[in-house]
């Protein structure tokens, strides 16, 4: 979807109040170490794509969690942002951040066929 100022405002807006609710509203255990790292509002404001990251580890526990917090959440953010309509809505799992970490650990270690000389100080050739 095409991001406008206006849209930009609503869906960062709902992420704000998303990530403050999951923090002190919500008091599910699996929902501890979840990060909110976006929100794609519809323009029609009637769904909300919220896009979350966890450890790699607890995927699954994470996504039981939002489901079963989902209709609380969505009635707290209702009264939270005071939109006419609230947004139905839907997570997911954001493994930006885990593949982000996975390629960093691989390019720590580069072949020596493929790494650039150097000279004495350390300086690229």
């Amino acid at each position: 979807m095409k991001q406008t100022a206006g849209s930009r405002k609503i869906n960062e807006a709902a992420r704000a109040a998303i990530a403050q609710l999951l923090l002190i509203e919500i008091s599910d255990p699996r929902l501890d170490f979840v990060t909110v790292t976006g929100v794609e509002v519809s323009r029609d404001r009637s769904v909300a794509n919220v896009f979350v990251s966890a450890g790699p580890s607890s995927y699954e526990e994470v996504e039981r969690g939002l489901e079963s917090a989902k209709g609380k959440l969505r009635s707290l953010l209702g009264r939270e942002l005071g939109w006419r309509v609230t947004p139905e809505l839907r997570f997911m799992i954001d493994t930006s951040v885990d593949e982000a970490a996975r390629i960093s650990d691989v390019l720590k270690v580069v072949p020596p066929t493929l790494a650039i000389p150097k000279d004495e100080e350390g300086n690229p050739l």
